[in-house]
């Protein structure tokens, strides 16, 4: 089974940084897609970025210009940095990562959530 082990979150100014990690733990025989999706109180998941299996980077709308996608190759760890954070953005982040457990078997994997509360 995949699982991801994420990090970062906190509080935050407006204006404020912020740097969330996920990493996958366990063996897997390729990855498809990861990223970040959020879900603030009242409001369905949605997508924040995510590499997609074309090897591109999707960014909601909301996010362009601020936040930024990276991964680092090899070890299967994506990074989320944040900038110029804004109260909207606060909600909880959920990282996701799919693809090939075995070479016949898939997976589509959650971490825990991490909070991000961007407030004065």
């Amino acid at each position: 089974q995949v699982q991801l082990v994420e990090s970062g979150g906190g509080l935050v100014q407006p204006g404020g940084s912020l740097t969330l990690s996920c990493a996958t733990s366990g063996s897997l025989f390729r990855l498809i897609a990861m990223g970040w999706y959020r879900q603030a109180p009242g409001k369905e998941r949605e997508l924040v970025a995510s590499f997609n299996s074309g090897g591109a980077t999707d960014y909601a709308d909301s996010v362009k210009g601020r936040f930024t996608l990276s991964r680092m190759y090899g070890m299967d760890t994506v990074y989320l940095q944040m900038t110029n954070l804004r109260p909207e953005d606060t909600a909880v982040y959920y990282c996701n990562a799919r693809g090939y457990e075995t070479t016949t078997t898939t997976f589509d994997s959650w971490g825990q959530g991490t909070q991000v509360t961007v407030s004065s």
